[in-house]
């Protein structure tokens, strides 16, 4: 592959790969002080230790040790009190201060305490108010840090406290060292290398075994790690040393460095060898991982003091290769891996996640899928199901429906894998009763996921907050996907040249299509200059933009659900970046980029190419996820013959088919199939109409509001799928009828009140209300699919749009109807899905 060259002796260097990951701890408290204390916990099982970075030893993250599992605490109410009781903890006198918003870094697995409120005397955190333990509704960037006074409590003693710096394994990446794997992401091979002060250090890799390597791949968002060929690394660094540079790329000793089967594949102009000169700098050593840990400060390992230069004698930088998951593989591994998943259906899934890699974990069983209890749930089990869907370890295991309730059955409860296990199902569990959980306590995961570059080919601009803006994409960098660092030819390179580049630097700017930054240096404020070139920032053409493209937006800028997608950004004119450079985006909601999706790639064909027609978003954390209760339909479906007189408000608003107009009014009737429905909002935000309240439209026949031009679809389809009826109900009065224990309501439509539904509540639509119906006159006798769609315009932003839709059979004789198995959309399994739509008829009326 060509690059591009600055200059006579320009090269390309690739980014070395920083992945900022979990958290390292500083143990304080592993051990009881020896000597009494007025502050010591109660119980042998309550620890305490401060994490994150970048910190002093007497400030950080507070994690606790309860219930066999370290965890966090949320910043919710928290005060100098807390603070207090907590240092104490930590064997320091009193606070100084306290942080919130996660300022040490974002900590991982539970969040143990929430809304605390200690006075500042109690002897133990658990003598203060709070939720109870494990009772939260925070996520881990409310974590909660202390900022202690640095004078120890007298007599307090602890062996595992390491003054000083010295405690920091928090950070960690893989730097590449095959040139092929620099230009291409994810990074799935390279030394293993931890932040230490401001620059890298690497890990001795003496004893160093699968199981750590297991461990780091999991930190990386692989599932597996494969066999790393030592010698051959071994041998490329000893060739450095002897000749004091790096060998040629496709030199003799390159390519002598590789076994000879697999000379041909790993040795070409694709994927090129090379070390750079540097000192090594090792930081660790002895790690032994069990392979079952989320982040290698779980495993145990030492430091290194003092001069490290001459450490690992005998060893060499710790190497990893790890096997990607499907979604991140390339090329015809990724094909062959498609192959081997379409051979059978998987019996695990995520559901309600607004990133890639998080969601509700829902599994199959008995050809339905269901949900799983959160009792004893951790991140050893919450990894087992990241791996398991070809992910890395996880980062949160989540309790209390955080991701949203499912629906149907509660299928496992009690999960309790040892992190190691193929799957899921390969762990000890329960099965669940009706009594011991709702879907309040289903359970979730965050897993890590491969750094893939995709948020820095996005960005958002104009707006009023980072949640929103006007979208600009970055395009024509290699293949469109990554832009490419390369280095600056040293000849002519003098002072001014220099001051050009710190100028540059210190504005942050882009000049030319020209980005510039500093690597391999001691501190910010130097380093090797390194550029970037061939991308540049355009708009995208607002025609066709609609949720499903900008919730794809929102997930490449790591920013959540999209709350709106916005055709007209001219209100968010504040960027100097004028040219349309996308167009024609059509996605399905699931991309992890833009790009990802069909456009019209160089040639832009746009109806409006000002920047008042750019496509923008508003961006959420939450959204709502609406589903309709199916059993009710099944319960209260039946046939109606309804007098034409009676429907003159009903035609007026197009609830009656086509045919109708042709009726001799106000004589005859038309045929209905009437029903009750029932829609639960199981997200985490209000579900709202689209439009505001004051461009609602007043209907004087039924005497309401319409917020929406459209809220269902209502169809009657043969089983090829062909529509034979259908109907639409726009929503007349979105309000909370009904309301789960403990939920308010807050909608209400009476006195032209807002409209919505809240997380929670349900709004139920009577069978005896006008257009709640499907026109059936000109159907005849037959087996078909009862099929109701909400939101089926995808209007309003949901976290799920999969279960809006649901099915039922039926089979009408021309006087009666039998309407049995409905199911939402995505509950089945694919066979039992096809059992449904390949489903005979009915022989009689005897439904089993």
């Amino acid at each position: 592959q060509s690059h591009a060259a600055m200059g006579g002796c320009s090269t390309w260097a690739w980014p070395e790969l920083l992945v900022l990951l979990g958290s390292a701890w500083l143990w304080v408290g592993s051990a009881p002080p020896t000597l009494p204390s007025p502050t010591h916990a109660p119980g042998p099982q309550l620890r305490f230790r401060l994490a994150g970075y970048p910190r002093k030893h007497n400030e950080g993250r507070v994690e606790v040790f309860y219930n066999d599992e370290w965890g966090t605490i949320c910043d919710d109410d928290f005060t100098l009190g807390n603070a207090h009781v907590l240092c104490r903890h930590l064997g320091f006198v009193a606070a100084t201060g306290w942080a919130h918003s996660a300022k040490y870094g974002k900590g991982v697995g539970r969040i143990w305490l929430d809304n605390v409120n200690c006075a500042g005397s109690e002897k133990s955190i658990g003598d203060c108010k709070h939720r109870g333990w494990g009772n939260s509704d925070c996520s881990h960037e409310e974590d909660a840090g202390v900022v202690c006074k640095d004078e120890r409590i007298p007599g307090f003693k602890d062996s595992n406290i390491i003054e000083t710096e010295q405690s920091h394994v928090e950070e960690v990446r893989l730097r590449p060292v095959v040139s092929g794997g620099r230009r291409q992401l994810p990074v799935t091979e390279g030394i293993v290398e931890v932040r230490y002060k401001d620059g890298w250090a690497q890990i001795c890799d003496q004893g160093w075994d699968s199981h750590n390597s297991r461990v780091i791949c999991g930190m990386m968002g692989f599932p597996a790690e494969k066999k790393v060929n030592r010698n051959f690394y071994k041998r490329l660094r000893r060739a450095a040393k002897v000749k004091g540079r790096s060998p040629r790329p496709g030199s003799r000793l390159a390519s002598k460095s590789q076994p000879k089967q697999k000379r041909r594949e790993d040795v070409g102009p694709k994927k090129r060898l090379f070390t750079e000169r540097q000192q090594l700098n090792y930081r660790l050593h002895s790690v032994s991982c069990t392979g079952s840990e989320v982040h290698l400060s779980m495993c145990s390992f030492e430091f290194y003091r003092g001069n490290s230069s001459a450490a690992c004698g005998a060893g060499m930088p710790a190497v990893v290769s790890c096997v990607p998951g499907p979604l991140f593989a390339t090329g015809h591994a990724h094909k062959k891996k498609q192959r081997q998943q379409q051979q059978g259906q998987p019996r695990i899934r995520l559901k309600g996640g607004a990133r890639i890699g998080e969601g509700r974990v829902e599994v199959l069983k008995s050809s339905e899928w269901g949900t799983i209890c959160d009792d004893r749930w951790n991140l050893q089990s919450a990894s087992v199901v990241c791996r398991e869907l070809g992910f890395g370890s996880a980062k949160e295991a989540l309790t209390g429906a955080r991701m949203g309730q499912g629906t149907g059955p509660i299928h496992l409860n009690e999960v309790q894998c040892r992190g190691t296990e193929k799957s899921l199902w390969n762990c000890p569990f329960k099965n669940i009763t009706q009594e011991d959980c709702k879907h309040t306590e289903d359970a979730a995961v965050r897993c890590n996921i491969p750094y893939m570059g995709y948020e820095n080919l996005i960005r958002l601009s104009g707006g009023r907050s980072r949640f929103e803006g006007r979208v600009e994409v970055a395009v024509g960098a290699g293949d469109g996907d990554q832009p490419r660092w390369g280095l600056v030819c040293g000849e002519g390179w003098g002072t001014l040249e220099a001051m050009v580049a710190c100028r540059q630097l210190g504005l942050g700017f882009a000049n030319h299509g020209l980005q510039i930054r500093l690597a391999g240096g001691r501190t910010e404020f130097e380093g090797r200059v390194e550029v970037k070139r061939g991308s540049k920032w355009g708009t995208v053409c607002s025609d066709g933009w609609t949720t499903k493209e900008a919730m794809v937006a929102c997930r490449q800028l790591g920013l959540g659900y999209s709350l709106h997608a916005v055709t007209e950004t001219w209100y968010w004119d504040a960027s100097n970046v004028t040219e349309m450079v996308m167009s024609g985006v059509k996605c399905g909601g699931h991309e992890m980029s833009l790009s990802h999706c069909q456009h019209h790639g160089a040639s832009v064909s746009c109806r409006n190419t000002g920047t008042r027609f750019a496509a923008g978003v508003i961006c959420s954390e939450t959204a709502s996820d609406l589903l309709l209760h199916a059993p009710l339909v099944q319960e209260t479906a039946y046939i109606e013959d309804r007098p034409l007189h009676m429907l003159y408000c009903a035609a007026e608003e197009n609830c009656l088919a086509s045919s109708a107009r042709l009726a001799n009014w106000p004589y005859g009737h038309r045929r209905l199939l009437r029903f009750s429905s029932q829609i639960h909002n199981r997200g985490r935000a209000d579900f709202r109409p689209k439009a505001g309240r004051h461009s609602w439209v007043w209907h004087e026949c039924h005497r309401h509001y319409h917020s929406m031009d459209i809220f269902t679809h209502y169809d009657i389809l043969t089983p090829n799928g062909t529509k034979v009826a259908e109907g639409h109900k726009a929503s007349f009065c979105l309000e909370d009828t009904e309301c789960e224990e403990d939920v308010a309501k807050r909608y209400e439509c009476a006195n032209f009140g807002e409209q919505g539904i809240t997380v929670g509540c349900w709004d139920l639509y009577r069978h005896d209300i006008d257009c709640q119906w499907i026109d059936i006159t000109d159907v005849k006798p037959g087996n078909y699919i009862l099929q109701v769609v909400i939101n089926p315009n995808f209007e309003v932003a949901e976290s799920d749009f999969t279960n809006n839709a649901m099915k039922c059979n039926c089979k009408y004789d021309g006087h009666r109807i039998w309407v049995h198995s409905c199911h939402i959309g995505d509950a089945l399994s694919e066979e039992a899905n096809k059992r449904f739509e390949q489903y005979p008829g009915q022989l009689n009326n005897q439904i089993s």
